[in-house]
């Protein structure tokens, strides 16, 4: 009996690309070693997305207001069935191909990610700015470097993801956090290049807001894990600050600023035990 992949598809108000993103889907996967099905979660949509999914013979649960993609995708996976649980976008922006070879290599992986790494991709100059600091950031924090760190394309093993359901966001920042989950926790993850097609429709990321997101995201993801990787550096540029700020007051100024290099030294250290106990906390209950 063949194994089943869930494909699970967030959508609000998508009208202008979900019935082709469907129909892509399904001419594609024909070729595919696995059973599918495709469950669209329509997110409170007020235009004819629903009505257009059932048209092309999708499961389609519908939520009674907009509660975020990560949201969405969550009650996917809690009413779907599959081994694996693949996610995809309803704007036309990834293309079935790539998918159907993500799901060539799920077999010897816990994630499979499609990377939007291919030369010539669509994507808006300033979103490029803003994953490039992301990715950097979060490439620093886990001492690893990642392709592409929010795809919205990609596939998952059902049980390494159902360890995590219940810390997962419901905003558009789930994709970063189940990167780094599964990457801090050492699964087995590939990053196959893809391409990234101009959306259909009107873009629902709001980027300042979204960026800031992701960050602190990031940043508590990271500390879930490794506090240290965080607390450390702060702890060491706070202390490095005192020591400047007690030699430029004393030899530059000619009076030493003893409150402030106090404060400083007193931060740190504090940063520091902080980090060290959480570090602790974490080993221990592993």
């Amino acid at each position: 009996m063949k194994e089943k992949i869930s494909i699970i598809m967030p959508v609000f108000n998508e009208e202008k690309g979900i019935a082709g993103v469907i129909r892509d889907i399904k001419n594609t996967l024909v070729s595919c070693n696995y059973e599918y099905e495709i469950i669209v979660v329509d997110d409170g949509s007020t235009d004819q997305s629903v009505k257009m999914a059932l048209k092309e013979g999708a499961k389609v649960i519908t939520n009674k207001r907009n509660k975020g993609y990560g949201a969405s995708i969550m009650t996917g996976i809690k009413n779907s069935d599959g081994e694996f649980v693949a996610i995809i976008d309803g704007d036309g922006s990834y293309a079935a191909k790539d998918l159907l070879n993500l799901t060539r290599h799920i077999k010897e992986n816990d994630m499979v990610v499609g990377a939007r790494t291919k030369p010539g991709i669509n994507e808006p100059f300033l979103r490029r700015i803003d994953k490039f600091f992301l990715k950097k950031l979060a490439s620093y924090l886990i001492e690893m470097k990642i392709p592409d760190l929010n795809s919205g394309l990609r596939i998952m093993r059902r049980d390494r993801l159902s360890e995590f359901l219940r810390i997962l966001p419901k905003g558009y920042s789930l994709t970063t956090t189940v990167t780094l989950l599964f990457l801090n926790s050492d699964f087995n993850v590939e990053f196959i290049p893809i391409d990234y097609k101009k959306r259909r429709g009107k873009s629902k990321i709001r980027p300042v807001h979204d960026t800031l997101i992701f960050m602190q995201l990031i940043i508590r993801t990271v500390i879930y894990f490794n506090p240290l990787k965080v607390f450390l550096p702060v702890s060491i540029f706070l202390f490095a600050s005192a020591i400047f700020i007690l030699f430029y007051s004393r030899f530059i100024m000619g009076r030493v600023m003893d409150i402030t290099t106090i404060v400083l030294i007193v931060a740190s250290l504090q940063l520091l035990a902080t980090g060290m106990i959480a570090d602790l906390i974490i080993r221990r209950t592993k």
